[in-house]
């Protein structure tokens, strides 16, 4: 009976160091990686609503959150809030898509083979140093102020992070994999197929996931400059009206369409890529 006893107390002392939130690179339950997630917007939510309540900054520079949602859910009702949301959705679905199509072979291959890396890299650096709003007037000038010319800065402003960083993921990838897979003899279209890319997808899976939050902000910058619609446009013409409810309005958008894709990113790596460290919570 002690012997089952101390058996059962081991059990129980591993279950919770196997869950222990202080010990680097553990994996921790669902429900309490949910705990913690919430409870940062709690802490933010309860901070908001006390400084607003008790009135000690002017409504005109920090609104409640109850007055944000009021008008949130005028402009849903008007339709103009879904007007913005889908002009600016559609705009980076379509600019980031595209740089992601074409930065994400470029960059394994410039990763890879030291041939395109000499090709690309100097090129490719000279332009990434170019701030993109610096280029908005020119886009302007060549495509008008219609949605080409936002697609435009968002395709300048990830494609040409987005090479860098997926090379520098694919050039990480251990020497010693390929090696491997030649020893067992796999020819070179197999090491790249079967090795090279499963082993960087994680990688490019996570800087999809950052290079995403860059390209909401050069959305919005190049509709600050020149638009007709969007959350951008629509931020503007609420700080000329001293709307400041609208301002935190479409501000909460953005960062709600940001965590939906920025979730679902990591929902496809669990699905996609079960391999990764990434793929747990």
């Amino acid at each position: 009976m002690a012997v089952v006893s101390e058996h059962r107390c081991e059990s129980k002392t591993r279950k919770w160091s196997d869950h222990d939130v202080f010990q680097p690179k553990r994996p921790i339950p669902r429900n309490l990686y949910l705990t913690f997630s919430l409870t940062g917007f709690f802490i933010l939510l309860t901070a908001w609503v006390t400084v607003t309540a008790a009135h000690w900054i002017d409504p005109m520079f920090l609104p409640s959150p109850w007055s944000i949602l009021q008008e949130g859910w005028r402009m849903a009702a008007g339709g103009e809030l879904w007007e913005h949301t889908v002009a600016s959705v559609t705009t980076i679905l379509m600019g980031f898509a595209l740089a992601a199509v074409v930065a994400v072979p470029l960059g394994i291959l410039m990763g890879s083979f030291k041939f395109v890396e000499a090709l690309v890299e100097p090129l490719g650096n000279f332009i990434r140093y170019l701030p993109v709003s610096a280029m908005i007037p020119l886009l302007i000038l060549w495509l008008g102020i219609g949605r080409m010319e936002k697609v435009a800065v968002i395709f300048i402003g990830t494609f040409f992070q987005l090479i860098f960083l997926i090379a520098d993921v694919s050039a990480n990838i251990p020497r010693d994999l390929l090696e491997s897979a030649y020893t067992l003899g796999a020819r070179k279209r197999d090491v790249v197929w079967r090795v090279l890319i499963p082993a960087a997808m994680p990688g490019i899976f996570d800087n999809l996931r950052m290079t995403l939050g860059w390209a909401w902000t050069y959305l919005i910058v190049a509709e600050l400059v020149s638009a007709q619609r969007g959350l951008g446009y629509m931020i503007l013409q609420s700080m000329r009206g001293l709307n400041t409810e609208a301002i935190f309005v479409g501000l909460g958008v953005i960062g709600f369409l940001g965590l939906v894709t920025d979730q679902s990113f990591k929902l496809l790596t669990r699905v996609l890529l079960p391999w990764s460290e990434k793929a747990g919570y």
